[in-house]
């Protein structure tokens, strides 16, 4: 098992949250904390390592690319101009997933402000059937897909730390 299920800092036992925005907001939190994990105790070059070629997908390209979705959902919900694109062109998240500490630094930084910044606007839009942003995607929508994304780069970070050092998750 990736952690002793006493010292698993996730929310896997226990009572679950009253209600569905609460239990949307645990399951992303617990699918953060679960990217976390699997990039912890990893260096640099280990982090931007292409496991599964010819893919460019790396465990820090994943921060980055999680980095630019949580902008990119920002801008889903906004009546104003659009904030630009995190890393650029398409592909970039990955494409620019370097080994070099300074990278990796920025990428962690940049997914915390980018789901603070998130997190915060969604704090004040509680009906989950409310329509947002010059689309009308509703809050619902949009938190299920934020799980869903986790959710499935998770299994991604999965494989990839089994290909750098044989670790497997849960």
């Amino acid at each position: 098992m990736w952690a002793d299920p006493a010292d698993d800092p996730r929310n896997s036992e226990g009572t679950s949250p009253d209600g569905e925005l609460a239990t949307l907001e645990d399951y992303l939190a617990n699918y953060r904390l679960t990217l976390r994990m699997k990039c912890e105790g990893l260096d640099a070059e280990q982090l931007a390592r292409r496991s599964v070629p010819p893919s460019t997908m790396s465990l820090l390209g994943l921060v980055r690319h999680l980095a630019r979705v949580e902008r990119d959902w920002r801008n889903w919900i906004t009546e104003d101009e659009p904030l630009s694109k995190l890393y650029g062109a398409r592909d970039a998240d990955f494409d620019g997933a370097v080994a070099d500490p300074a990278v990796v630094e920025a990428a962690w930084r940049d997914l915390e402000r980018e789901q603070a910044a998130l997190d915060s606007e969604l704090a004040a839009h509680t009906d989950l059937g409310e329509r947002l942003g010059r689309q009308g995607i509703a809050v619902r929508e949009l938190q299920v897909h934020r799980v869903e994304e986790y959710a499935r780069h998770c299994g991604h970070a999965d494989l990839l730390r089994e290909c750098v050092d044989g670790r497997v998750g849960q």
